[in-house]
């Protein structure tokens, strides 16, 4: 994913002294939303490999954002309501104040007793810049 994501933007700074300023930057964001997309595509494949996981939105909650190094993070709340332990595969969404998508990444916390929270920490693909919120686009119990 970050081979992707590091070549779509090398290639965008080629572009850039190649072509007029709009066309490059044109250019650069639809690299870039590739790149963004293709990441998308790739936690979803991930979160498609979960067998027998159950659909648990509403037991996993998304904390504000922060910085850690050059990466955006978040941390993420899984509460089991269950009553024996289960382990969550939670995809988080990254977006700007827009709404549009910025990065996705899986997150596994295994080991939540019954009754019980365990958190743990989104932390984004490459740098974000500018205000961004996590979001919680899937969540399975398994």
């Amino acid at each position: 994913m970050r081979r992707t994501t590091g070549a779509a933007l090398a290639t965008a700074a080629l572009l850039i002294p190649l072509t007029g300023c709009d066309a490059a930057s044109d250019k650069a964001g639809e690299i870039v939303s590739s790149a963004t997309a293709a990441v998308a595509s790739a936690a979803q494949e991930k979160m498609n490999e979960v067998k027998d996981g159950v659909n648990a939105g509403g037991d996993v909650k998304a904390g504000p954002t922060s910085t850690d190094g050059d990466r955006t993070v978040a941390e993420i709340t899984a509460t089991n309501p269950k009553d024996k332990t289960a382990d969550y595969t939670i995809m988080v969404n990254f977006r700007d104040g827009d709404g549009n998508l910025l990065d996705a990444v899986v997150l596994n916390i295994d080991g939540v007793e019954a009754g019980t929270s365990k958190t743990g920490t989104a932390r984004s693909n490459r740098t974000l810049s500018g205000a961004t919120k996590a979001e919680i686009a899937q969540a399975l119990r398994h």
